[in-house]
């Protein structure tokens, strides 16, 4: 194999995976164009080895570091697994010779009064009592009440949210599953309120955006991220995680945590609830549902009295 066709192997793969249901447009897609790039300017003639994997990792990364060389190391695994198949000589790193690529940062878990601050914040954007505030208000507590991901509520229809039901159809999310999401009646009075300014400014269609900011304009990630962001300086909510800020991804981080911890003051068997919970929340397994959890005081403090109980009554059987 030579290097002046590496460009077009990345394409096959890239069809073959589209094939298969795997999206080919987002970070990865990039990652491996920009590889088959440098391979074909490189010079080298002959199978992929490990030593210009490791230039391409170390010397075209945006940032510096093991984390940032192990990710692009990462996104292009699956690619050598493929090349493999076409040409056995192939070379790859098979450990993580950079440490791992991602870590847990801590988040930040919501109380319930810095949720309603930061909305009442949202309540009052400008322009007061247009769509705008309405819509945003909406929006962040429709994430903060169900975990939804901030693209799938974006993404929403009219046609998509059953108020009559009080149920939520997301299509083709981030696994290309579409699942439908029950929400509380609280959250159908919240919507119903929000549909009610909607409808002064616009007509109500299926198939069109339900959440849009001005009449005949949806919500738009990077306007949903920055309005977040003066919102939450204005409700001067202190990040308790690791990162330097909180997110609006804190939202699904505290839902999960908030859920579990009302299970385990229930007394639910957490083993199996967690299994309705990870399909609630869109995972693929229930592993990354798990791994949404952080020990919060509350949720701590209730797992230890729940092992206290059952202490005691190990000792009185005994």
């Amino acid at each position: 194999m030579t290097g002046a066709i590496m460009v077009a192997h990345v394409e096959a793969f890239l069809v073959e995976r589209q094939a298969l249901g795997f999206r080919t447009n987002g970070p990865n897609a990039s990652q491996l164009r920009s590889f088959a790039r440098f391979y074909d300017g490189s010079g080298h003639t002959g199978s992929l080895t490990t030593n210009l994997v490791i230039e391409w990792a170390k010397g075209h990364a945006r940032t510096d570091g093991p984390r940032a060389w192990a990710r692009r190391l990462d996104s292009l695994r699956p690619f050598a697994t493929y090349l493999l198949r076409e040409d056995p000589a192939t070379e790859f790193p098979q450990n993580q010779i950079f440490g791992k690529s991602h870590r847990r940062v801590t988040p930040h878990i919501y109380t319930e009064e810095e949720v309603v601050t930061l909305l009442a914040a949202a309540r009052h954007l400008e322009p007061m009592g247009g769509l705008r505030p309405a819509a945003y208000e909406a929006f962040y507590g429709l994430i903060a009440a169900t975990g939804l991901r901030v693209s799938e509520a974006i993404k929403l229809r009219c046609a998509d949210v059953d108020l009559g039901s009080r149920c939520l159809t997301v299509r083709m999310t981030k696994f290309r599953k579409s699942r439908h999401v029950p929400f509380h009646s609280t959250v159908a009075s919240a919507l119903t309120d929000y549909l009610a300014v909607r409808d002064r400014f616009l007509p109500r269609a299926a198939d069109e955006p339900f959440f849009v900011s001005t009449p005949g304009r949806s919500l738009k990630s990077r306007a949903v991220h920055w309005t977040f962001q003066r919102l939450r300086s204005k409700a001067g909510i202190v990040a308790r995680g690791a990162h330097p800020e909180v997110r609006i991804h804190d939202f699904r981080h505290t839902f999960i945590c908030r859920r579990i911890q009302r299970w385990q003051a229930d007394g639910a068997d957490i083993d199996n609830a967690i299994a309705a919970l990870s399909t609630y929340v869109g995972h693929a397994k229930i592993s990354d549902t798990y791994w949404y959890l952080t020990g919060i005081p509350d949720l701590m403090a209730i797992a230890g009295n729940r092992f206290e109980e059952f202490v005691c009554r190990e000792i009185g059987n005994g």
